[in-house]
């Protein structure tokens, strides 16, 4: 059995059967305990980030992939090992995967990122004999750090299926070039039907040589059942998805990393004695953000010092092309920079963005610092459409901003200056652009 967000001990593996019957190893539970099937000899071990279990044959004649391991160490981002963040967010189930061509050289369809494509046309097909049948299991797990140790620490994130995968652009900096890859973007499902664990027999039973996919699927959890059955359309009822205020500790709102909490303090003290100027980056991190997530956005401006009514900035989200489906929704954004670390944001500070925001609108508020409990609660109560980016967020995408531009950070920063302008509109004007 395994729980989302628990950590489990996978020690080194010397052809010693006796490590897999241990129930706990380092006060943690045993990876190979969890994941034991008796008469199957492979022992799921897995070192590179996308794994694939060898195939087993039914006995019909078909073949199988048993399981997909997706594996990352969120914690090295940024090094010259991982200078992409992998995003485990299960809680709204969703994980985003930089793929396995990490460097120039070799083509973007490497083994690992193949297997993957060569998934995606099952994921997506409406025949639902082709997803019964084709479809394969993917579990995510993180790599993470325990009492100083870095190895064989891993954090279970859910199981899952691709949703989408790009085609992107990076950079090898050992050797200064270009390169392709792939971002591949996952659906993580829910175990609510399931008493939120995950039961590796399973996975065990799709392993079993004398039993057929359809039979397998009998043994899957819930929320797999229901997708076989339905497809793609029913992706948002399978989708995990916590039924709780979203309240977002502190310490989750600004950089553990040491790196990254020294940019954000740098970016901070770049600000001082020009915190107007603030408002370039809070426009660019607003804009990354909405990108992300999969819409469009066209930046507007950013508005003169004086009279601006509590907006710092104004842009827009575009949904749809088409004329008549399209919508254009008009974001209203408002930019403090304050201590990463001292200073929260509470409601007085909102206020007069939530203000302004007329039926339709959106709110922006961009800080380098963290949101208070006050705060989040009562936006969650009262509903209020404002997108709340902290100091962990714009330490991120200005981390990977850095990484691709080869910039420091002051020509980075004072890059942004060139692009926006500094004008004086009324909001309905973005609509226009």
């Amino acid at each position: 059995m395994f729980k989302i967000g628990e950590i489990y001990r996978q020690v080194k593996y010397n052809n010693d059967d006796s490590i897999l019957y241990e129930e706990t190893m380092d006060g943690l539970s045993n990876y190979y305990y969890e994941t034991h099937v008796e008469g199957f000899d492979n022992k799921f071990i897995f070192q590179r980030g996308i794994h694939k279990i060898k195939d087993v044959k039914g006995p019909d004649g078909n073949s199988r992939t048993p399981i997909i391991f997706i594996s990352s160490s969120p914690h090295k981002a940024g090094s010259s090992e991982t200078p992409w963040q992998d995003k485990y967010d299960p809680d709204r189930g969703y994980v985003r995967y930089y793929g396995d061509n990490k460097k120039s050289g070799h083509k973007a369809e490497s083994e690992g990122n193949r297997v993957l494509l060569n998934l995606l046309p099952f994921y997506e097909s409406g025949d639902k004999l082709i997803r019964a049948t084709k479809a394969v299991p993917i579990v995510f797990f993180e790599r993470t750090v325990v009492n100083n140790r870095t190895k064989g620490n891993l954090k279970f994130q859910g199981y899952g299926i691709l949703e989408k995968a790009e085609l992107i652009t990076q950079y090898d900096s050992n050797k200064n070039e270009y390169f392709s890859n792939y971002l591949f973007h996952f659906c993580v499902f829910t175990l609510k039907y399931d008493d939120e664990v995950f039961d590796w027999n399973w996975i065990a039973k799709r392993c079993n040589s004398e039993l057929t996919n359809e039979q397998t699927n009998t043994f899957a959890p819930k929320a797999w059942k229901k997708w076989i059955e339905e497809g793609k359309s029913s992706l948002h009822l399978v989708r995990r998805s916590l039924s709780v205020f979203d309240i977002v500790k502190k310490n989750e709102q600004i950089p553990k990393d040491k790196d990254k909490i020294a940019l954000l303090h740098n970016i901070y003290r770049y600000y001082d004695g020009k915190k107007h100027n603030f408002e370039f980056l809070a426009m660019e991190v607003t804009k990354k953000v909405i990108e992300e997530n999969g819409a469009s956005c066209t930046p507007g401006w950013i508005t003169k010092k004086s009279g601006d009514g509590g907006i710092d900035f104004v842009l827009r989200i575009d949904i749809g092309k088409e004329v008549l489906s399209g919508i254009k929704i008009i974001v209203l954004g408002q930019a403090k920079c304050t201590n990463p670390v001292s200073n929260s944001i509470d409601g007085r500070d909102v206020a007069r963005t939530v203000a302004r925001l007329k039926r339709g609108w959106v709110g922006a508020f961009v800080t380098t610092s963290f949101f208070s409990k006050p705060l989040q609660q009562e936006l969650n109560e009262d509903k209020y459409p404002i997108l709340l980016i902290n100091g962990q967020k714009i330490a991120e995408i200005v981390w990977e901003e850095l990484f691709n531009s080869k910039m420091d950070l002051d020509q980075y920063l004072q890059s942004l200056e060139n692009i926006y302008k500094i004008e004086r509109h009324i909001p309905e004007d973005v609509l226009y652009l």
